[in-house]
């Protein structure tokens, strides 16, 4: 059944239409876009879809193929507090829309996902699909930054996941076999082409069976540390502050960090190595796609994957190992694991006449290890962005 067919099935009446979000993959620019660094993105050929109708009680009713329960508000009541639910990033979303305009029609929305294992971060685009229908019943027109900013503020600071624009921007900004290359500080950003003669790849997405939740992780704990480091580089150095809130990695010169990164506590020191390096990987990865060396690519993701594990501590046992698994794989340019790390999957750019053979391998060798848990693959292409 598609996605309208199961509203139909649901709500009792014909959707008035549908919208598709794709899900993304950071390959290179991991953990550095809440302490507002360099990312690098695809979005997926593969993600969310939404069928919706209006509604003329200003009611929301969502229902999600994927969590089965039904949750209802009214765009004029929208809880100011979240409720601890999936949904949450919706009312959210809701509560930006009105900061700026004046909803006044409701929607009934059935959710409807492809596959996600988590870190793909299916949230972002659960969030700016819904946002998209909620702004077409009620002849909104928003533009990119509109919806990169609200969504990201739904998650940010309503969910209160710390959370940068990573995520929200890949799933606006990419178009199809284009690396995006951001910059977060400023939101400037380009899509690279590559050469025509790289190697020919696809994208892996491989499930470690294992759950996602980074509400519930110490992803928050990861950024704080991060920014605590700005902020005693900066009191180490006699800088002025600003607030804790407002203090970045990206505010403290290289320099000033092997100044004073003996005076650290191990793990702000490596919570910042990890970021100065992290972006340096994606200034390296944006010049290898532009030459179409695809090989040198896939190494800095490698790279990526060593640093998110040693220096910023992610990644639990499985995860580890099947990103050590697809590393050593032959068919694999690159691999690392996706989102945050704590759980989820892996991500990798692969060889698409190794897929059968890949699949064998890593499947084999990830079920040795941890016979309990389901492994399964997927693989996709670069995509468009929502259409909006």
């Amino acid at each position: 059944m598609t996605c309208s067919d199961k509203f139909e099935k649901h709500f009792g009446i014909t959707p008035d239409g549908e919208v598709f979000c794709p899900y993304r993959i950071c390959p290179l620019g991991a953990h550095t876009d809440h302490n507002l660094g360099l990312v690098s993105g695809f979005a997926l050929d593969t993600g969310v879809k939404i069928a919706f109708s209006s509604r003329d009680d200003g009611e929301i009713k969502v229902k999600s193929a994927q969590f089965g329960c039904e949750h209802g508000w009214s765009i004029n009541q929208t809880p100011e507090i979240k409720t601890g639910d999936w949904a949450d990033y919706l009312r959210g979303a809701t509560l930006e829309l009105k900061k700026t305009y004046n909803p006044e029609y409701g929607i009934n929305a059935y959710i409807d996902g492809a596959f996600c294992p988590g870190g793909l971060s299916s949230s972002a685009a659960v969030t700016l699909a819904f946002l998209n229908a909620l702004c077409r019943v009620n002849h909104i027109t928003f533009s990119e930054k509109e919806y990169i900013t609200a969504a990201h503020n739904a998650e940010h600071n309503y969910v209160g996941v710390k959370c940068g624009t990573l995520d929200q921007s890949c799933e606006i900004l990419c178009r199809k076999n284009k690396l995006l290359f951001l910059d977060t500080l400023n939101g400037k950003h380009s899509l690279i082409e590559a050469k025509k003669e790289m190697k020919p790849y696809e994208i892996g997405i491989f499930s470690s069976g294992t759950g996602h939740r980074l509400a519930d992780s110490k992803y928050n704990v990861r950024a704080d540390e991060l920014k605590s480091a700005a902020f005693s580089i900066k009191a180490f150095a006699g800088i002025e502050q600003c607030g804790f809130a407002e203090t970045y990695m990206r505010d403290v010169d290289r320099n000033l960090f092997e100044k004073y990164k003996n005076r650290l506590p191990d793990s702000f020191g490596k919570r910042a190595e990890h970021w100065y390096a992290e972006c340096d990987r994606v200034l390296k990865g944006v010049e290898a796609w532009e030459n179409g060396d695809i090989d040198s690519f896939g190494s800095l993701m490698n790279q990526s994957g060593v640093s998110s594990i040693n220096l910023w501590e992610t990644g639990n046992e499985e995860l580890s190992s099947l990103t050590h698994i697809l590393s050593h794989t032959d068919g694999v340019y690159g691999a690392r694991f996706s989102g945050a790390g704590f759980g989820g999957c892996c991500i990798a750019m692969t060889d698409p006449g190794e897929r059968e053979d890949i699949t064998l391998k890593v499947k084999n060798e990830y079920s040795r290890l941890f016979p309990g848990l389901e492994f399964t693959a997927y693989f996709c292409e670069a995509g468009d962005g929502m259409k909006i």
